[in-house]
């Protein structure tokens, strides 16, 4: 099993489409952000001056003791009161429309392409389901350290081979996305994931 190198020539053939380094920065930009921002919780929360535990009593009389004014303990001021203006649960996400995702997936893969780091192979399996076995048949391969291998999909032995090189992610065309494709050394593209891959660039 030996690699091809994918050019822009076989990307086209492959009606995948794909722009140069003069268009797409911003969406790339603006989705990596999006994905950034959608794996935020955000489920940082402190408590207000009624939500701590306390009760409503006076902490001492209002006149005559020489102190300021005060009422329960729960006040911002006190230890143990409440917090102002502290963080609250929110929702971080942020959305991108259709045609700016695919944009940015035309930007990107045309970077990788033009940088020949994408390789094409006509199949991708492990048959015996041993990690040895699946680091051998990516070292076949290529040589890079980060490898993304991208099909149609993968049966089961596949998978339970690579579950333990964090090195080498593998990715179905339909869910693969730009941030994965960046942070890869060597693209691998099984040839069953040029059609869905041409669907989503189209």
């Amino acid at each position: 099993m030996s690699a091809n190198t994918f050019t822009l020539e076989a990307a086209a053939a492959a009606n995948i489409q794909v722009v140069g380094s003069d268009k797409g920065s911003q969406a790339v930009h603006d989705l990596i952000v999006a994905y950034q921002a959608n794996r935020r919780t955000g489920s940082a929360n402190s408590k207000t001056r009624a939500e701590v535990s306390g009760n409503n009593k006076k902490i001492f009389r209002q006149k005559g003791t020489g102190n300021a004014r005060h009422g329960d303990k729960r006040a911002p001021i006190f230890v143990g009161g409440g917090v102002v203006f502290g963080p609250r649960p929110c929702d971080y996400s942020k959305k991108v429309n259709k045609s700016t995702r695919r944009l940015a997936l035309r930007r990107v893969l045309g970077d990788l392409i033009a940088a020949s780091k994408v390789s094409t192979v006509s199949e991708f399996s492990v048959a015996d389901g041993k990690t040895k076995s699946f680091i051998k048949a990516v070292k076949d391969l290529t040589d890079a350290k980060k490898v993304l291998i991208v099909a149609a999909s993968f049966d089961e032995t596949t998978y339970r081979a690579a579950r333990n090189v964090q090195e080498v992610l593998l990715m179905t065309a339909a869910e693969v996305n730009i941030e994965q494709l960046m942070n890869a050394d060597a693209v691998i593209l099984v040839d069953n994931a040029l059609e869905t891959l041409a669907s989503r660039t189209a």
